[in-house]
């Protein structure tokens, strides 16, 4: 049985495992550990830009949650090039990351430092969605800081322009500000893709 799963490459798992993914359940997917921080103990310890100890065409999922918004503009095509290369040809990648569309309503009301939602890491506020959770990064994880930000729209056009398609996706507004995005290595029909976005994408 175990043979027979599919394999999941979790990148910038921090301490989450595949329990907290929604339609990635143990008996069909057999979950590939990936982070940055050796503290929380991947199977695989590297950077995003650099995939290099995954195989190319090794896996049929990479899941990416809340982490492209820690590259600089210019690696994000690179690291999203890099999931393109690791998936099998009939693999997809699932991404999220912050809302800056629906965050920046909240900058406008002047809300920067309102709490905008809790978290289990406490209140959550603009300033936090914008730059990085200051707690984390005041107790020296710079690696949580934020160096880009994405809207729906040049996140799908990333993502296609590392050579996924179809991709499907949308925008998640308070309290959520997120952004959820399903890319596949090869072309499926519009049925099949919204039936897949529905088991993978909240």
């Amino acid at each position: 049985m175990s043979s027979q799963r599919r394999s999941l490459l979790h990148v910038g798992c921090g301490p989450k495992n595949q329990s907290d993914l929604k339609g990635f359940d143990p008996q069909g997917w057999r979950e590939i550990r990936f982070d940055i921080d050796p503290r929380v103990q991947p199977d695989i310890q590297g950077t995003l830009t650099d995939m290099s100890r995954v195989d190319t065409a090794s896996v049929d999922a990479v899941y990416s949650a809340h982490n492209v918004e820690h590259l600089f503009w210019h690696e994000v095509p690179v690291a999203l090039r890099e999931m393109h290369r690791v998936l099998r040809p009939d693999g997809f990648v699932v991404i999220t990351c912050p809302d800056l569309q629906s965050v920046c309503e909240f900058v406008a009301r002047d809300q920067l430092t309102d709490a905008l939602y809790e978290s289990d890491l406490g209140p959550i506020r603009a300033l936090d969605i914008l730059y990085g959770h200051q707690g984390m990064i005041q107790q020296g994880n710079h690696h949580m800081s934020h160096r880009c930000g994405f809207t729906y729209t040049t996140l799908q056009n990333a993502v296609l322009d590392a050579g996924f398609t179809p991709c499907f996706g949308g925008r998640r507004t308070a309290p959520f500000l997120d952004l959820w995005l399903i890319g596949f290595k090869e072309h499926h029909d519009e049925a099949h893709v919204k039936e897949l976005a529905g088991i993978y994408l909240p």
